[in-house]
């Protein structure tokens, strides 16, 4: 139990939490409003201009909520709590004060573990006060912690939930790079290989054929360019310590075997054109397998398609993939958020490219990809 406890309170606060925006300014503005609305038009409002002045003047609290929501909670309990005394009413009492749920959500949902526990218990003494002050009955109270309960449950269900959905993402990362270091260690160990014969070749002929050794050194040289090339793109491309995959690497040309029909599938089509000699095989196993997702996605998941086009071209500067269908888009496509997409773009980015994936406006799907010709690393 105890070490369940310095867990939570050692919590840091998750990343990456939304900045100040101008949808924080129109929640006050709107609430501004309602509490100006409530104020003018009920009766039964004790001390109206307090009520009104105090729950306009805790509306700015609602801004700061993400980074600083500990501090934003204790002022406005505090002085939910202290206007009561000073004034011995009810003070205030307007029904717009509801949304300091929203700080006790924000206090779960993007406060540290310390900020959580202290935050609660603020509000949790807060609501004790009232009840013996007699501003709450007991009813009351036991009605609104679990009101205020169920909001701190809710902000920390979200809170784990992006953190679970974080780790999957990160684990889908890894994974992603792991394949690439595969793929690009089976390219090294190919030109090293061909040194290796090349060097062995021009040893022996060297004393008979002066020029086939010199041509061998070549030849070496070259190869010796291209691995070095590439095994700077292996750079903070993780890989574990499991058996390499044995068989050849998938190239651009490969990409011509996903033409065709499956059964009771849509016909894919594919069509490749530019100069691709030159193409190193990282890059050509990158387009490979996310042309190779990307019909896959589009069987399993294109409503209604007949057709796959998958289209390779290349220029100067780089080697562009498309790949679209034209199934149905009114509505969301099952998996159109799932992971293989994002070991696309993952793949694509580790190699200095992009990838984006999205409906078209009027039918189908599109997935679309750029690499430079060079494969080089951002």
């Amino acid at each position: 139990m105890r070490g369940v406890l310095r867990s939570v309170w050692g919590e840091p606060r998750p990343p990456h939490a939304p900045p100040l925006g101008w949808r924080d300014w129109a929640l006050v503005g709107t609430l501004a409003v309602v509490v100006l609305l409530e104020g003018a038009l009920r009766a039964d409002v004790p001390w109206r201009a307090v009520s009104v002045a105090v729950t306009l003047g805790l509306l700015p609290c609602l801004l700061w909520r993400r980074s600083k929501p500990l501090l934003m909670v204790a002022v406005a309990f505090g002085v939910c709590g202290v206007v009561p005394l000073l004034t011995a009413h009810d003070v205030p009492s307007l029904n717009s004060l509801v949304y300091l749920l929203l700080l006790t959500y924000s206090l779960f949902r993007w406060g540290s573990g310390r900020e959580a526990v202290i935050g609660a218990a603020i509000v949790f003494t807060k609501i004790g006060l009232s009840v013996v002050d007699g501003s709450l009955v007991l009813a009351e109270a036991l009605g609104g912690v679990a009101i205020v309960t169920t909001t701190l449950a809710l902000g920390a269900a979200l809170r784990y939930r992006t953190r679970a959905r974080q780790r999957e993402l990160d684990q889908v990362k890894l994974l992603e790079r792991e394949r690439l270091a595969r793929d690009l260690h089976d390219t090294v160990a190919h030109h090293v290989s061909a040194m290796a014969i090349r060097a062995q070749a021009g040893l022996a002929t060297s004393g008979s054929h002066p020029d086939a050794a010199a041509d061998a050194l070549r030849v070496i040289e070259a190869e010796a360019s291209r691995a070095l090339t590439e095994m700077r793109t292996m750079v903070r491309v993780l890989r574990r310590n499991e058996p390499a995959d044995r068989a050849p690497n998938p190239s651009i040309a490969d990409i011509e075997q996903l033409a065709g029909r499956s059964r009771g599938g849509p016909a894919v089509d594919v069509q490749i054109t530019g100069d691709l000699d030159d193409i190193p095989p990282p890059v050509g196993t990158a387009l490979f397998r996310m042309a190779q997702e990307s019909v896959t996605n589009a069987r399993r998941h294109a409503r209604h398609a007949t057709r796959i086009e998958v289209r390779v071209a290349a220029d100067d500067a780089s080697v562009h993939l498309r790949v679209s269908d034209d199934g149905e888009t009114s509505g969301p496509r099952s998996g159109s958020q799932g992971y293989g997409i994002i070991g696309m773009i993952e793949r694509a980015d580790l190699l200095g490219g992009a990838c984006e994936a999205g409906p078209d406006p009027e039918r189908g799907w599109t997935v679309t990809a750029r690499l430079p010709r060079t494969g080089s690393v951002t």
